[in-house]
């Protein structure tokens, strides 16, 4: 199989492709949040235009806390695993449309930036993984 999930002929698409990864990621994630308690207010939230930014999963606590997850998945602990990909870039990224969808709340509720890390197949959560500062 190649780096992006096709064969090695390049004529037929593999059956895991990067992007079905990720969605199965973000499946798992959401699957274990629906779990706690959390409710799925949108998935895969983007900012129009180039240079925004993107949110996997926007998700409402029980006491109406919004949180922002963002879902990280790597096969083993290799380079830092999972949580070592979420740079300072990807987390201004984050809070870029995390703001930018808040602009539609008259009054944003109490919110906050979660993770949910992926790896090797084990499921964390890390509430509170960053903050907007």
């Amino acid at each position: 199989m190649g780096f992006l999930g096709r064969s090695g002929n390049g004529d037929a698409p593999a059956a895991h492709t990067t992007r079905s990864l990720g969605q199965a990621a973000e499946d798992q994630a959401l699957a274990h949040l629906r779990a706690a308690g959390l409710a799925l207010v949108e998935r895969n939230y983007r900012t129009p235009g180039r240079g925004g930014g993107e949110i996997d999963l926007i998700m409402r606590e029980r006491d109406g806390t919004l949180v922002f997850v963002e879902v990280r998945s790597r096969c083993g602990a290799g380079f830092g695993g999972a949580a070592a990909s979420i740079g300072a870039t990807k987390r201004r990224r984050i809070v870029f449309a995390a703001r930018h969808y808040l602009l539609r709340w008259p009054a944003p509720p109490p919110c906050r930036f979660d993770a949910v890390l992926i790896d090797g197949g084990r499921v964390q959560w890390l509430r509170a993984a960053f903050d907007a500062g």
